[in-house]
């Protein structure tokens, strides 16, 4: 199974040290190097990055075809872009990302798409995690990922969980 991701289900889920549900649900992921170096830009701000740059389960690829990337950088940024080129170019199985953009465009080369809210109902439904409810809280509250107030209570709903506003 290929599963490629961009920067934002990574940074955010080291952010409150929940990585290793990604190993846990794809056993591995690839990445191209802008987004490793999106994540290794966060050393900057002072978060400690070694949990990817040491797991053994996330590979770092170049893109080949940076004709198609110089393309996709007019619409998204470069670690999206080689993102979306990469999972072209493995024809991987999914593509792991958030960006509301980003999602468009790899929608329109018909990938097949899943972001961090994604990853976390799979890890529920799975049996990774007990509870969606206060990983949601600890990525809005600690990563301040945004999650719009009716598709946070949806999520939970879907889930069976409490509902109530982030």
């Amino acid at each position: 199974m290929i599963i490629i991701s961009d920067t934002s289900p990574i940074s955010n889920l080291l952010l409150i040290g929940q990585l290793s549900l990604l190993k846990a649900l794809y056993g591995q992921l690839i990445i191209p190097d802008a987004v490793f170096r999106e994540i290794k830009a966060l050393e900057t701000f002072g978060i400690d990055v070694s949990g990817v740059q040491t797991a053994d389960w996330i590979e770092v690829r170049a893109v080949c075809d940076q004709m198609l990337v110089d393309k996709l950088v007019m619409e998204v940024d470069r670690g999206e872009a080689e993102a979306i080129a990469l999972a072209i170019e493995l024809n991987a199985e999914r593509l792991l990302i958030d960006e509301r953009i980003g999602r468009r465009v790899a929608q329109r080369y018909e990938l097949k798409i899943t972001g961090l809210l994604g990853v976390l109902v799979s890890a529920k439904q799975n049996k990774l995690i007990d509870e969606l409810k206060p990983i949601l809280d600890q990525l809005i509250q600690k990563a301040k990922f945004r999650v719009h107030a009716d598709l946070y209570q949806q999520i939970l709903e879907d889930a069976n969980e409490t509902i109530s506003s982030p």
